[in-house]
This record gives structure tokens, C-alpha cells and sequence, in this order.
């Protein structure tokens, strides 16, 4: 837990990838996104690039996976906020690109993909977390 305030991100973040699959049987799951995180206003704006073509998939579909992803991206910063006091959230998240499978990805590993990528974010703007575990000698 950080004792010092600090504001999300300290810096621009440019071209943070998430990915999420889970494919060790049925149902599968796959996402891969990337990201941009800028410093903004206090709170999350979300938006994204030009990204609404994927070859195969409707334009209502596609649109579906990046409110997922924004979706995702809130949930996990909302959560930071609780995790550690003293953090203020003030970014600009925009969607650059995703890659999607015709049969695994879906709505909720895009969910997902938008929370790994806020962990990704952090982790590039401050260091791995602590670990939670005692390291042996």
C-alpha cells in the first residue's frame, strides 16, 4: 500500500498490451488489446481509435468487445482506488487495437483484457508490485 499520494499515470503510457486467453479446454476465452494511458482530468475517459473494422465481425459486435474492455479498465482503477488510498486516478485510456479469435473471444475476456491492461500500466509506471508471500532465503 503506497503512503504517498501519486496520481495515475505519472507519465504517458504509450502502447500497453493486455492479453487474456484461457484456452486449456471449452469454453475458451481469448483477447489481445492495446492501449494508450495519458495523463487527463481526474477520473477515466475512455475512448477508442480507430478500431471498429475486424474482419468477420459486425460492427455492433466489435462495438460490444471495446465497451467490455472499457468496462474492464474502470473496474480494475475503480479497485486501485480501494487498494491504495492516496492514489488518484486521472487518465485518458484510448483503445489503439485488438485482435480477436472467431470462435474464443467474447465480451468478458475483453472484460478482462481491459483489467490486465491496467495492471500492465501500473506495473510499467511504478514496478512490479511487493510480493504478498515470504521470500525464502
Amino acid at each position: 500500500m503506497t503512503t504517498e499520494p501519486r496520481t495515475f499515470p505519472p507519465r504517458p503510457l504509450p502502447a500497453v498490451k493486455a492479453v487474456y486467453a484461457r484456452q486449456a479446454g471449452c469454453p475458451s476465452s481469448f483477447a489481445l488489446a492495446v492501449a494508450d494511458f495519458e495523463p487527463w482530468q481526474e477520473g477515466v475517459e475512455f475512448e477508442t481509435a480507430d478500431t471498429g473494422t475486424v474482419p468477420g465481425w459486425s460492427a455492433a459486435e466489435v462495438s460490444e468487445l471495446h465497451e467490455a474492455f472499457g468496462s474492464g479498465v474502470r473496474e480494475e482503477l475503480e479497485e486501485l482506488a480501494t487498494r491504495e488510498p492516496g492514489t488518484t486516478v486521472a487518465v485518458a485510456v484510448v483503445l489503439r487495437s485488438v485482435k480477436v479469435h472467431e470462435v474464443d473471444s467474447h465480451p468478458r475476456a475483453f472484460r478482462q483484457a481491459g483489467r490486465q491492461a491496467v495492471r500492465n500500466a501500473l506495473t510499467e509506471a511504478y514496478g512490479p508490485p511487493p510480493a504478498t508471500w515470504p521470500r525464502l532465503p
